[in-house]
């Protein structure tokens, strides 16, 4: 469904006489840009840089020159973030038309399937569970009822009609982490098994004895949040104990996003993977923080002071006066959701990949809400797929691919836990030890040109080295996440690839606007997760301008085609937390 107007792929550099797209040769691509139209270059930018860039990638490679189409991008975006998608939630009949949609597009670009079999979809098995649940506390005989969505926002992953957590011990267990490389245990042998336990969300903020005032940088990564603090592995480690259920405590601080995200993200139909076989809790879910401080008085705490104590490496679970109870009804279905896969056969190592990544999902429609309650996801992750689009565009317009294959993966049910991705990731369906790379795009720049990016998760790997190569051949700046404790780097695609072993990048929007004020990037991103992240309110704003968008998208061409057109492999960092399952991965090299 290409918008009307706009020609196929690569018609705007194509050069008549050669048929081929604009890296028929250097001297061709200049006439052609000739009869281009060209964006005005405005504020310090130094649009000269990008034209050499341009030119330089004709000259030293047999790909296109990543040009990038603002405006394709933006008719991408306005189809699939329409009321008409319904807010393409798994097992809707927005995903029918997402996938139908994506289907189409790769075709146009000139990729192939991306399956074996010669399909373009990988089959994802997921459950759908919807719980209608009724919780409380008793203390001294005294029954409190936890209201929806007010005090608590519950669910459970049991796949039969009802789930209970019969009346059991709560118990307060700090941050839930046990780190021995930081010589952390929050459950000091304690036994929770049968048991409800509380759980503050984020790391341990470990004051640096060196530095007042500041974190401790060798502790749990300082200020940045590491894995510990996900809601992800809270769970996972409160399951691992066999905690019946677990119960999270919501700060916006602490879990970067208000308690309004919760509630629309996690008081309706949750997905699991159908084939995960990890342990799971009874019943999951988050406390408000009103709700945690009520908890926490009852047994003469303040909350601040639960906090403090819960920062101390001698913290003791503290076994609390309520008991807690819950049961559910359930709604179950199954849902064969399907991650959507084209792809461009190497020239020479054809089983050997670069993927691509951005999710297509977003969280549906909720038809008890006001209006018409579509939550369209245009910033999340509409235009993520639409520069996913252009990607491919650009390869498929190359008079010659590239050496490995590159494939263009668009994973479903990314809001639902990563589980598209991580799906792909454990059963590739390409040989695991073939893929050399993933570069995830979730979100991009919408607001206009910027002179930097950012990367998200620095460190890991030689991935770093190709793009900071890139960034510099357009004349710009790399910048590392300047909001680490959000924990952006595990909150998207990319890092179910990093846990299989993979090398991974996830860059994001810079914030050094070349049309805008300091602090412009900023005061959009708060906007944004106060208004619209994970609202329905999340659709094409007036004044989008995809510009910077597609000159990011050129340093992502430009990092993939030299991890595709090349030899060599991503080295691992020694101090990646990810280095072992990658020697794992490829055994013998």
């Amino acid at each position: 469904m290409p918008a009307r107007g706009l020609g196929r792929p690569g018609d705007r550099f194509r050069d008549p006489k050669t048929k081929h797209g604009d890296a028929a040769g250097f001297g061709a691509m200049l006439a052609c840009m000739q009869r281009v139209p060209v964006v005005p270059c405005r504020g310090r930018f130094p649009c000269w840089v990008s034209i050499l860039g341009l030119a330089l990638a004709v000259a030293t490679h047999a790909g296109p020159a990543p040009v990038m189409a603002p405006e394709r991008m933006l008719a991408d975006v306005q189809a699939l973030a329409s009321d008409a998608f319904e807010g393409r939630g798994p097992g809707s009949k927005g995903e029918e038309l997402t996938v139908a949609y994506l289907v189409e597009a790769f075709g146009k670009a000139g990729l192939q399937p991306g399956m074996p079999d010669g399909t373009w979809t990988q089959p994802v098995p997921i459950i759908g569970v919807k719980s209608s649940f009724a919780a409380s506390w008793t203390l001294g005989g005294t029954r409190r009822e936890l209201v929806f969505p007010q005090d608590i926002v519950a669910w459970s992953a049991q796949t039969n009609a009802a789930a209970a957590v019969p009346e059991s011990e709560m118990v307060f267990v700090g941050h839930g982490v046990t780190a021995p490389e930081h010589g952390w245990d929050d459950y000091k042998g304690v036994d929770v098994r049968g048991k409800t336990v509380v759980i503050l969300v984020g790391d341990p903020a470990v004051p640096d004895p060196r530095k007042p005032g500041e974190l401790d940088p060798r502790v749990f990564g300082g200020r940045a949040m590491t894995y510990y603090g996900r809601w992800t592995y809270k769970y996972e480690e409160a399951a691992r104990r066999g905690a019946a259920a677990a119960l999270l405590v919501h700060e916006t601080k602490a879990a970067a996003y208000p308690w309004f995200v919760v509630v629309n993200s996690w008081g309706r139909e949750r997905f699991e993977l159908e084939a995960d076989t990890d342990p799971k809790v009874v019943l999951a879910g988050w406390l408000s923080l009103g709700t945690a401080t009520e908890l926490m008085a009852a047994n003469g705490l303040t909350y601040e002071q639960a906090v403090a104590e819960a920062t101390r490496r001698d913290f003791k679970p503290r076994v609390l006066a309520q008991r807690f109870a819950a049961r559910s009804q359930q709604a179950v279905r199954r849902v064969l959701s399907r991650n959507v896969v084209a792809r461009l056969p190497g020239t020479r190592r054809p089983m050997e990949s670069v993927v691509y990544s951005a999710h297509w999902d977003h969280l549906g429609r909720d038809t008890k809400a006001e209006g018409d309650g579509i939550y369209n996801g245009a910033a999340d992750n509409a235009v993520g797929v639409a520069g996913l689009l252009e990607l491919a565009r650009a390869f498929g317009a190359a008079r010659k691919a590239p050496a490995r294959s590159v494939v263009f993966m668009a994973p479903t049910a990314e809001e639902q836990g990563l589980l598209g991705a991580r799906y792909y990731a454990r059963t590739p369906p390409w040989p695991a030890h073939g893929i050399v790379a993933n570069i995830n795009i979730d979100g991009m720049n919408t607001w206009g040109r910027t002179r930097d990016v950012r990367q998200v998760g620095q460190g890991h790997s030689s991935l770093d080295t190709e793009l900071r190569r890139a960034v510099r051949a357009q004349g710009r700046k790399l910048l590392p996440d300047p909001n680490p404790e959000r924990g952006m780097f595990y909150r998207s695609d990319h890092f179910e690839f990093l846990r299989a072993g993979v090398p991974a990048l996830y860059m994001k929007a810079g914030d050094d606007y070349a049309d805008h004020p300091p602090g412009y990037g900023q005061q959009r991103v708060n906007e944004y997760i106060d208004r619209d992240y994970h609202k329905p309110g999340d659709e094409v704003k007036p004044g989008w301008d995809l510009r910077g968008a597609a000159e990011d998208l050129g340093i992502l061409h430009a990092v993939g085609w030299r991890l595709a057109d090349g030899s060599s492999w991503p080295s691992w960092s020694r101090t990646s937390e990810f280095r072992d399952a990658g020697m794992r991965r490829r055994p013998g090299r």
